[in-house]
């Protein structure tokens, strides 16, 4: 989660949104990637969807079973959909978001039993240090 903490400060240098993610096959680091949907105009240059398509690049295969993701925020619907798609068999979050999280705030798509695969959730690792990223990228868009 600190090498997805250094992925969201990356972030800051194109003003995007400060969350990172960084994917990893047992002692592997497969992929790790930051917002950029400001640095690149696409709205789905999310941080989880980018380290998806690099962790799939990498080892040759959309099906990322065995991998762990790790993101500094809850994901979206979109990210919660990808990271099911993709079969990953773990995520770890550090900060939860209560107004468009998808992994158990708003909505829980990780563990909806209406799909064909579940990932194993863990929250809260380095919650406040993610948290406090992110309120002060907001804070300072405030004044």
């Amino acid at each position: 989660m600190r090498m997805a903490l250094q992925e969201a400060r990356a972030a800051l240098a194109h003003d995007d949104v400060p969350i990172g993610c960084v994917i990893a096959r047992g002692d592997e680091g497969l992929a790790a990637a930051h917002n950029a949907r400001e640095r690149d105009a696409d709205p789905t240059a999310h941080a989880e969807i980018l380290a998806l398509r690099e962790a799939s690049a990498r080892i040759g295969s959309w099906r990322l079973e065995g991998c762990t993701v790790y993101v500094t925020l809850e994901p979206c619907t979109m990210c919660a959909g990808a990271l099911v798609l993709a079969r990953v068999s773990r995520l770890v979050i550090g900060a939860m978001d209560p107004k468009a999280g998808a992994v158990g705030s708003l909505y829980d798509i990780a563990s909806d039993a209406r799909l064909n695969h579940r990932i194993p959730v863990e929250r809260g690792l380095l919650a406040d240090e993610s948290g406090a990223l992110l309120r002060e990228f907001f804070a300072a868009r405030r004044v």
